[in-house]
């Protein structure tokens, strides 16, 4: 569900600028380092868009000692339970001038200061692809993610070493789990009761 989630993200924002007056189809998801380190002109692809990058992965401790079994048809099923996940992305605004990067930046805050939940009975999105059509149920939210000076200059240095303007956002929560069974119990289908009589 991290692909799903961020390809959701992606067209939600994209729509969002396009209703600003923006442009169209401005957001792409890829890794901006890929522009900034990319002396040739085989990145014009970027040019001009805002750029939804994946900087890193928390795993959500909280939620880690879950269950591990779910009853299925009266039988209990047994799986590792789910990895569940942060993920800090990066909104990075190269367009064709500063003002309209600050402009598409300033969009893409007021757009998540008025919907920072997401879910799948408030969010629609395109099921154009196999994968985004397979998207039953899904939930997170988004928070603006302020580092500081010091790390910041790290990300960019990290990035290539170019600064661009740009919004950096942590998701919570995003779940990722295997179909896989590691074992299926019993059912259970009578309890046997015998005392013992403890004399003194």
């Amino acid at each position: 569900m991290l692909y799903e989630s961020l390809e959701i993200l992606r067209e939600q924002v994209a729509n969002y600028l396009e209703e600003m007056g923006l442009g169209s189809n401005i957001v792409v998801l890829d890794s901006i380092a890929h522009f900034i380190d990319n002396t040739n002109r085989d990145n014009e692809p970027l040019d001009n868009k805002v750029i939804l990058s994946l900087l890193n992965l928390q795993e959500e401790t909280a939620l880690k000692n879950q269950r591990n079994y779910t009853i299925e048809a009266g039988k209990p099923v047994y799986r590792n339970a789910p990895v569940n996940l942060n993920a800090y992305i990066l909104f990075t605004c190269n367009r064709s001038d500063y003002a309209f990067s600050l402009r598409s930046l300033a969009s893409i805050i007021s757009f998540f200061q008025g919907k920072n939940s997401f879910n799948h009975k408030n969010t629609l999105f395109s099921r154009n692809t196999q994968v985004m059509q397979s998207v039953t149920e899904f939930q997170f939210t988004t928070e603006l993610f302020t580092p500081s000076f010091e790390e910041l200059n790290y990300i960019w240095s990290m990035l290539g070493g170019k600064a661009y303007p740009a919004a950096m956002y942590k998701l919570n929560i995003i779940k990722l789990q295997r179909e896989h069974i590691q074992d299926e119990g019993a059912l259970l289908t009578q309890v046997q009761t015998q005392y013992n009589q403890i004399t003194s």
